[in-house]
């Protein structure tokens, strides 16, 4: 069983979660957004460490579910909310940065990159090539991290200046995209073969074939995904909704109102040079 799956220290990942750790210490004083923080990096090494990182990177389809399920659901929205206001708004205040995050945080935008990288790191060809290569690996995970974040910042409505669902507009985007992040799981479900050469032992290890450990994988998906999303749809609605909140009411943060008189001022310094004799 697992005695036989070799045993690798994942030092640079183990590198990497201390340095972000570090950093974030040093610039936020809140200690319930550190403690988020904590959390967050603790479930992302127990899912990239050995045993189950080794397993979901060369073994068990199964096993990366779980893994990127855990990535996507509770590492990115923990790092995000782990972020202060005042992080956020110096992170995004140069004006390149604004202009990328205000677009990567619609809604509609967001869903489509999500579901293009989301399908595009569960291809058959990126889950072998992950399996080839420790730094393969850490690529693909990167980009499962960089997806559940695009994911969840309009969940969260927390960039500043960045459009701002209503109660009723984040439940909906989070309802809809718990269908959209398990595409692939019905593919998994009613195939008749192994679609990922690369990922090898199955049988040896977890005494299950590969279609099988597929098939499992494409339910582990579905539900993973199903359960707790729905789940904080429905309280992200009800709760607004006990608190006399407007679920059709859109908030407005100060961090908002400054970040778009910011845009202003910048629109009009670029008329000004426009307009400038040469």
């Amino acid at each position: 069983m697992l005695s036989r799956l070799p045993l690798h220290l994942h030092l640079a990942e183990i590198v990497v979660v201390a340095l972000a750790l570090w950093l974030h210490h040093t610039v936020v004083a809140d200690h319930r957004r550190r403690h988020l923080l904590w959390w967050s990096m603790a479930a992302l090494l127990l899912v990239t460490l050995w045993p189950l990182g080794d397993l979901a990177a060369r073994v068990s389809l199964t096993a990366a579910t779980v893994q990127r399920l855990v990535i996507m659901l509770a590492v990115a929205p923990l790092m995000l909310q782990s972020m202060s206001t005042d992080l956020l708004v110096r992170l995004t205040r140069p004006a390149p940065v604004d202009a990328v995050v205000r677009r990567l945080a619609h809604p509609g935008v967001a869903i489509v990159l999500v579901t293009v990288l989301g399908t595009a790191t569960l291809t058959t060809p990126v889950v072998d090539w992950g399996a080839s290569s420790p730094w393969a690996r850490d690529l693909v995970l990167l980009a499962v991290l960089v997806t559940g974040l695009l994911l969840w910042v309009p969940a969260l409505a927390i960039m500043p200046g960045a459009v701002r669902l209503s109660p009723a507009g984040r439940a909906g985007y989070i309802f809809g995209s718990a269908i959209v992040v398990t595409s692939l799981s019905f593919i998994w479900i009613f195939s008749t073969h192994s679609l990922y050469p690369g990922l090898h032992n199955q049988y040896e290890l977890l005494h299950m074939t590969p279609l099988f450990d597929q098939q499992l994988a494409g339910f582990v998906a579905k539900l993973g995904c199903y359960i707790p999303m729905w789940a904080i749809a429905f309280t992200i609605f009800f709760r607004a909704d006990d608190r006399g909140v407007e679920v059709e009411e859109s908030p407005l943060h100060w961090a908002d109102v400054e970040r778009k008189l910011l845009r202003l001022e910048r629109e009009r310094a670029r008329a000004v040079r426009r307009h400038r004799p040469q």
